[in-house]
């Protein structure tokens, strides 16, 4: 008879062909109905051979573990489970059940291809991961990771760089956005990347200032300071340019411009200024 294992050492082994997401998704699912039982979860992606399976149920067997498993390849599937039945290794088919009634009950036929589903939703994840990386570098936020982005916009407050940058993520573009603000230098990184990824964004004084007020206002009676003054702002938008001459940026004017109109234009020239081969993945 097999020992019964404490609660507190109870290890959950989730295999897969594939990355293995949606069964450890499944698993956590479960296990968090379980609060005071400290169940250790492992996955074990790219389980692709036979060999590979052996070794695997090896593993969960040693420590006394519960293998559970997405595999979608019918003849891996059908193999781990006989080697979890011969070596007495407790299995949990996450899989199996559904596609045995759709291939015998309904007579369609698995294409046997591991990580289909995030290969065929691959933009999807592209938009998701995009998004994540904008919100997470908006407003200069780690810097540090500007190397990263596929544009960067840069320009003084409330000349529209959050609003422009999350609406590109929404089509897969990682979008980092830095401010500039008179009399501190930018972050180094700026600097450092790709001066043709960089766009610096210009907007009318006027304008400007419009859009300040109202902002202003939202916030209730403070006093207006530097912050709506024309000859304060006027200056705000010199020491941007001195910004973008010195990092060599492209500068786009803004002013009275849709979000879908700047978003073109940087676009556009992105296409004309890196070749297939130099996109970096770009959407």
């Amino acid at each position: 008879m097999m020992k019964k294992p404490d609660n507190d050492s109870i290890a959950i082994y989730v295999v897969s062909g594939g990355k293995g997401v949606t069964g450890h998704t499944i698993v956590q699912t479960l296990i968090i109905q379980y609060p005071e039982n400290a169940l250790k979860v492992e996955l074990i992606p790219d389980v692709r051979t036979e060999e590979k399976v052996i070794d695997v149920v090896k593993k969960v067997k040693d420590v006394n573990g519960i293998l559970t498993h997405t595999m979608v390849n019918s003849d891996l599937r059908t193999f781990l489970i006989d080697q979890c039945e011969k070596q007495q290794v407790k299995q949990a088919d996450l899989m199996g059940s559904l596609a045995d009634i759709i291939e015998n009950d309904f007579g369609l036929q698995s294409v046997n291809t591991p990580g289909l589903y995030h290969k065929i939703n691959a933009q999807y994840y592209r938009r998701i991961e995009a998004m994540e990386y904008t919100l997470n570098h908006d407003d200069g936020l780690n810097a540090q990771n500007l190397g990263e982005a596929d544009i960067v916009v840069t320009g003084v407050s409330r000349c529209g760089k959050t609003p422009l940058s999350v609406y590109m993520s929404m089509f897969g573009w990682k979008v980092a956005n830095v401010p500039l603000i008179t009399g501190i230098d930018p972050p180094k990184e700026l600097f450092e990347i790709d001066k043709n990824r960089v766009f610096g964004l210009n907007i009318n004084l006027n304008h400007l200032v419009i859009q300040r007020q109202k902002r202003w206002k939202n916030f209730g009676n403070l006093p207006k300071m530097n912050y709506v003054d024309s000859k304060s702002v006027g200056k705000e938008l010199q020491y941007a340019n001195l910004i973008f001459r010195r990092g060599g940026f492209t500068k786009i004017n803004i002013s009275n411009k849709a979000i879908e109109s700047t978003s073109n234009e940087i676009l556009g020239m992105l296409f004309e200024r890196f070749d297939k081969e130099n996109r970096h993945n770009m959407p």
